[in-house]
């Protein structure tokens, strides 16, 4: 078993919080930092920004330098041993001299899986890896969902009334939650390699499933689940191309045209496979999926236990019995029932507040 020293945790939770700078712009690639610490003293930090961009390690070992000869790497994931779109770093750790690697987690990545570190410790590196392992693994949980299960990670996101409405009785749900709340919204965009919603959304509504944040230029992708093809050639959502999951074999001219792709699956129950679909994103290097959706196609996703996460903004105003409900989930008749549900945020944003919830069945 390794034993950690107070310093060895401090310097991995710096290399973590560096890590997190990543968090909206890493996309399909894990968001890592890294420390170097030589005689007790920092000498070069780094996190991963952008896919394609330099890594965590080599941008740490370019601050330090020649100061990084003997150095101790504290990195929040396990140095990579393959050559990508950048070469290993497990090479570049070694030829700054580096003499201890710390990784929080080892890469779940079966290209790397344990063997950055082995050949590391191969070349006479001392090596340790589980310190602040559980941090380390959650700001990557798709990356490592997609690794390990061949499934990216779903988030759901829906705002309500206190009184757990989504929308009136006519379908008008402009605007439930306050501005805070929907800026809220765009970082989670911004963290989410896609999008997905449904027909029945873009019919209504009209949205741009975009992110609009100041400086942001990467998009995720959009996906529509749409069985029957049912989305006008103009919807907004379609502006700059989008993934029609369907049942349907082609798509329209039209639809084509305005810069749709064409993603055909297999249905289930009438519907869209919802888990064809994830698996079909996974194979696209999708690691964060936001459901952005109505009650019907969100309530799928729960009912099917495809759902990682809830993030529920709610909103201190009553619309009553007859507005529309936050998820549709027929056949729920007694509380044995239930879905049970872990929570682990609540927190004031604005005048709102934001729940983030686990499901804890249907596992």
């Amino acid at each position: 078993m390794n034993a950690f020293t107070a310093a060895d945790h401090a310097h991995m939770a710096r290399a973590i919080q560096l890590a997190a700078q990543g968090l909206e712009t890493t996309s399909p690639n894990p968001r890592v930092g890294c420390v170097l610490v030589r005689d007790g003293e920092t000498v070069g930090e780094g996190w991963h920004e952008r896919a394609g961009g330099p890594h965590a390690e080599v941008v740490a070992l370019r601050q330090a330098g020649e100061r990084a000869r003997g150095a101790t790497a504290y990195v929040s994931l396990e140095p990579c041993c393959h050559h990508g779109r950048t070469p290993p770093c497990t090479d570049a750790l070694l030829a700054a001299g580096v003499a201890r690697v710390v990784a929080a987690m080892e890469d779940p990545n079966p290209r790397v899986a344990g063997n950055g570190l082995a050949r590391l410790r191969a070349a006479g590196v001392a090596v340790a890896s589980g310190l602040l392992a559980a941090q380390a693994e959650a700001l990557n949980p798709g990356f490592a969902k997609r690794m390990r299960t061949g499934l990216p990670y779903v988030r759901v996101k829906s705002a309500m009334s206190l009184d757990g409405r989504t929308a009136m009785a006519s379908g008008e749900s402009k605007w439930i939650t306050s501005e805070a709340a929907r800026l809220d919204v765009q970082h989670l965009r911004a963290r989410s390699c896609a999008i997905v919603t449904g027909a029945y959304t873009v019919l209504a509504d009209d949205p741009a499933m975009t992110v609009r944040l100041e400086g942001r230029t990467h998009q995720p992708l959009r996906v529509v689940v749409d069985s029957r093809l049912r989305i006008p050639a103009d919807a907004r959502v379609l502006q700059g191309g989008a993934l029609i999951a369907t049942t349907a074999t082609v798509l329209t001219a039209a639809l084509r045209e305005a810069g749709a792709t064409l993603l055909q699956l297999p249905a289930r129950g009438g519907h869209v496979d919802l888990a064809a679909l994830l698996r079909g994103l996974a194979a696209r290097d999708v690691n964060e999926v936001l459901v952005e959706t109505g009650p019907a196609l969100a309530g799928a996703f729960v009912a099917q236990g495809l759902v990682d996460e809830m993030v529920i903004y709610v909103a201190p105003k009553l619309m009553g019995h007859g507005a529309r409900a936050l998820f549709e989930l027929p056949g729920l008749d007694a509380m044995a029932q239930a879905i049970p549900l872990t929570i682990t945020d609540i927190r004031a944003v604005g005048r709102d507040w934001r729940v983030t919830a686990r499901v804890t069945s249907l596992r």
